[in-house]
Parts: structure tokens; C-alpha cells; sequence
């Protein structure tokens, strides 16, 4: 694996026959975006392309309405090109059932902007001072001379706009790419509204269930505080795996807590958490505790057992 730059994965990319692009498990909008715009941009280049996520959950119908999503397929008609790149996956274990694909390629590249991620391909396009991978995108496509039109700029948008939390916690730089894919066409209130404000009626139940039941652990995180919410099964079901994991972004809300969990319960005993903290606590190494990675103020893992189990195995942790 080697340290790599936006023209370095560029000259890679250039006069390839065919790729595949690889998104990650339980797949978001920065993934599924950053794929889609790679996707497009190099099939515009004669570049035969595909673009596929471990479907173990489905793509919510958002993201399925994204430019560019006819290069998707399904994972069991993954061809499995000799050059390959990962998108936005924090480690080759996000890849689930997609990692072989990804280690059995001539030449494989990722590009992400996770904190924990150490590096698993033979080029690896890693900045964690990245709002998300999108950005690296297009950086990438910059380097190959492509041009954003509104396509391409709207799949940009959409990893954009959900990593920053509809640009709440971007930096300065963010504002000036979005202004960048605004002007190539894209329609901000729509999808914006799309990825962000829409939720089916009974997500309004689900989350009035879950908040019910948040409980506050005042002297978690030597004093900082910790507020967390339990999702189980029943609630998840009919639920798209991102109308789940929008209620953390309710939780993190909590004045008297630093740090937010949400465990939700994605199979009988079987659980994701997700992780956010403010300002001073820093994730990571939390989340890599117990398997897990991501940002110093966002991340996550996994775990298994009752509720009461996981939420006992995190608290000690902390």
C-alpha cells in the first residue's frame, strides 16, 4: 500500500480498459455519490465501468434515484475488473462480502477520508481533513480533466451535503465546492430535501419510541456526559437502513452529553452503534476498541448480545 495523491489515483485511472467501483456495507450518500460520479466520468472516457455495494441491505430509494445509478449491480453480478477502487470504506472489512473482489484486482485503490483508515489498497487516497470522499472525487476528476456537469456535480452534492450534516460542521473549503456544484446545475432544495428532510409517517413513531427510552449517563466520559438510545428490531422494521440512522443525529442534540450513542438492533442480537461526540472527545479510539473506526467525531462499530449487553460493554469502555 502507498500514500497516494488526487493525480497519482488519476494517472492510474487513465487509458483503463474497465473498472469496478466498490461502496460500502449498509451504503450512504457519500459512497453511493462518490461512486456514481467516478462511475460516470470514466464511462464517459470509453472506460467499461461498474459500480456495486454488498446489497446484505438494500439502497435506500433516495440513493437509487441518484444520476448515473444504471452502473449499479447487484453484488452477485459483480465481473470483478483488474483495476479496482473502494470508496468512502473505512477498511477492507466494509467492503463485506466485496473484499475478495477488492484484494483479487491487479490493481486496487481506495479513496476515503476516515481517520482510522490505515490503508488497504496499493494506492490509498486518504485525508481525514476531508469533509467526506466525494471531495476527493473530485479532485480526482479534476486531475483527469473531467467535466462536472450537473450529473455528476449532484452525485458530489449528495456526499457532501449528508457528511456535513447539511454543512453544520463543514469546513471553509466545503462551502466553496458546493458553491462549485451549485453552479454546474445541481438543484440544492430538492435534494437537499430529498436526502435530508423526507422520512415515511411511521418513522414519526419510531423515533417518538426510541427518544422515549434515551437515557443519560451524566458522569460517562470522565464527566462529559453521554446520552443513548436503543432502536430494536421491531422498530426497524420496514425501515430503511437511513431512516435508522438519522435518530442519532436527534440524539447527539442532548445539552448535558459530549458523546451519543445509538444502538440499533440490525438482526436478533446483532448491533450496530453509532457514535457522535461535540467538540473534546475523540471516537476513534473508541470505536476501534471494539472493532470500529471512523472520524474523531463521528464513528462506529459493531456488536452482539441484549441490549442491556451492549450498552454495558460500551459504558466500560468509555
Amino acid at each position: 500500500m502507498t500514500a497516494s495523491t488526487s493525480a497519482a489515483v488519476a494517472r492510474e485511472l487513465t487509458d483503463v480498459p474497465a473498472v469496478t467501483i466498490l461502496c460500502h456495507v449498509r451504503p450512504d450518500a457519500d459512497t453511493i455519490g462518490s461512486g456514481l460520479a467516478l462511475g460516470m466520468a470514466l464511462e464517459r472516457q470509453g472506460v467499461d465501468v461498474e459500480v456495486a455495494f454488498p446489497d446484505t441491505v438494500a439502497l435506500p430509494t433516495t440513493l437509487a434515484g441518484l444520476p448515473g445509478s444504471t452502473l449499479l449491480v447487484s453484488a452477485h453480478e459483480v465481473v470483478g475488473h483488474p483495476v479496482v477502487v473502494s470508496v468512502d470504506a473505512a477498511s477492507l472489512g466494509r467492503l463485506d462480502s466485496l473484499a475478495t473482489v477488492f484484494t483479487a484486482a491487479e490493481r486496487s485503490m481506495t479513496i476515503d477520508h476516515h481517520a482510522s483508515n490505515s490503508g488497504f489498497g496499493d494506492l490509498d487516497l486518504i485525508d481525514a481533513a476531508a469533509d467526506c470522499t466525494a471531495v476527493l472525487v473530485l479532485s480526482v476528476l479534476d486531475e483527469l480533466g473531467v467535466e462536472i456537469d450537473d450529473d455528476i456535480a449532484t452525485c458530489l452534492y449528495a456526499g457532501l451535503v449528508t457528511d456535513t450534516g447539511s454543512f453544520r460542521w463543514a469546513r471553509p473549503e466545503s462551502f466553496r465546492i458546493a458553491a462549485r456544484l451549485l453552479d454546474a446545475g445541481v438543484d440544492a432544495r430538492t435534494w437537499s430535501r430529498n436526502l435530508l428532510d423526507s422520512h415515511p409517517f411511521r418513522w414519526f413513531e419510531m423515533v417518538a419510541s426510541v427518544l422515549g427510552g434515551a437515557q443519560l449517563v451524566p458522569e460517562a466520559c470522565q464527566g462529559d456526559g453521554l446520552v443513548y438510545a436503543i432502536v430494536g428490531h421491531d422498530l426497524l422494521t420496514g425501515m430503511s437502513w437511513e431512516e435508522s440512522e438519522s435518530v442519532v443525529d436527534i440524539v447527539r442534540t442532548a445539552n448535558e452529553a459530549e458523546v451519543a450513542a445509538v444502538f440499533k438492533e440490525t438482526g436478533p442480537s446483532t448491533w450496530t452503534v453509532s457514535l457522535r461526540s461535540k467538540r473534546r472527545v475523540d471516537l476513534v479510539p473508541i470505536a476501534a476498541a471494539h472493532g470500529g473506526g471512523g472520524h474523531r467525531h463521528a464513528s462506529g462499530y459493531s456488536d452482539a448480545g441484549t441490549a442491556d449487553e451492549v450498552v454495558a460493554h460500551l459504558l466500560e469502555s468509555l
